[in-house]
């Protein structure tokens, strides 16, 4: 049997409710006379998503494989998955989304035509319920995204990162695979590896997926804790951020919580303490205008029904990226020989 040219690696864990509109997705994938192979890498799941997958699959008559992942880790099973495959290029999926049916086609004929080393697509969300909706709103406003151009679904043209990913094997096997110890943000770290080593991402709007947004500002927080968190092992290991914007959550964080102890020590040793507190009171109300402006103007995209809550979901997240990001830094600059972070760093957020 002649060996595919494309290989698809999917993470996933706990996935079970999104098999079906995931394999219906693969299913309906023009591919013309390509071969292909479908790598899901399920990390140890409880909820018998494995399962349903072997099942599913064999009824679309998809030539897919279910490896198992006991490091329950996105970055393992993502090599353990790439290891395990053979194509000519690697094209990387999420269980969670759903692709248009000419996505895998033009990942790969993107590549070939711009001479790219990863090509993708913009972040594009679906969102279901009240508050999945305000958090998509929010998650598309340049308020939350720090202006990343692969949140502008418009946006045709090289940039530093894109959503999930296709490469040639050969980039793959120049620049080394997912760094395993990365239970967040090992794409960005990857990308960035990748333009370190002086390749080049393109994002083309005719690749098309769509990822489910969290319904749940607490499910939301966690993710995006875990993102500033993991950010900081990123920054620390290529002694360089990827892009400023990743830096002003945490600094804007630090600032007001540092006005506010500030102003109480002050207060509680008899001194002075009405400075830092005016300060503290102006940078809040600042904040609070641009987050009203910001409301109203993803209202205005996405339903103005949305307003009431909106505030909340850019708040969210600022200040979960940004806690995440300060306790990154105190974690791992503090962190002794052996020492690995706890399940709130590493746990599933969905």
């Amino acid at each position: 049997m002649p060996e595919p040219r494309i290989s698809v690696v999917i993470p996933c864990r706990n996935e079970r409710r999104h098999v079906i509109p995931l394999l219906d997705s693969l299913s309906r994938q023009e591919l013309g006379p390509w071969r292909w192979e479908i790598l899901v890498a399920d990390g140890e799941s409880d909820d018998g998503t494995a399962e349903a997958l072997v099942r599913e699959a064999r009824l679309r008559d998809l030539p897919l494989r279910v490896l198992s992942n006991p490091n329950r880790i996105a970055a393992a099973g993502l090599n353990l998955a790439i290891r395990a495959s053979r194509g000519e290029f690697v094209l990387r999926m999420d269980a969670h989304s759903e692709y248009a049916p000419d996505y895998v086609r033009r990942c790969v004929e993107t590549l070939e035509r711009t001479g790219a080393d990863n090509a993708g697509g913009p972040a594009r969300t679906r969102a279901q319920g009240y508050v999945a909706r305000a958090i998509q709103a929010a998650y598309h406003s340049p308020l939350s995204s720090g202006g990343s151009r692969f949140h502008n679904e418009s946006y045709e043209g090289w940039i530093d990162t894109v959503p999930y990913g296709c490469w040639r094997r050969a980039t793959l096997d120049r620049i080394g695979l997912f760094d395993a110890d990365l239970v967040r943000n090992q794409d960005d770290e990857l990308n960035l590896r990748l333009i370190r080593a002086g390749g080049r991402i393109w994002q083309d709007p005719q690749i098309r997926s769509w990822y489910w947004t969290r319904s749940r500002f607490g499910a939301l927080a966690r993710q995006y804790f875990q993102y500033g968190f993991w950010k900081v092992r990123v920054v620390r290991k290529h002694r360089i951020p990827a892009s400023p914007r990743h830096l002003a959550p945490g600094a804007f964080v630090l600032t007001l919580l540092t006005l506010l102890v500030l102003g109480a020590l002050l207060r509680a040793i008899g001194m002075n303490w009405t400075p830092p507190v005016i300060a503290l009171g102006l940078l809040t109300a600042v904040y609070a205008a641009v987050l009203i402006g910001a409301s109203i103007a993803a209202a205005a995209k996405r339903g103005w029904d949305l307003i009431p809550i909106l505030p909340l979901a850019f708040a969210t997240f600022h200040w979960s990226y940004g806690l995440g990001f300060l306790a990154g830094l105190a974690f791992w600059t503090a962190r002794r020989t052996g020492a690995t972070p706890g399940h709130v760093f590493t746990g599933l957020s969905r």
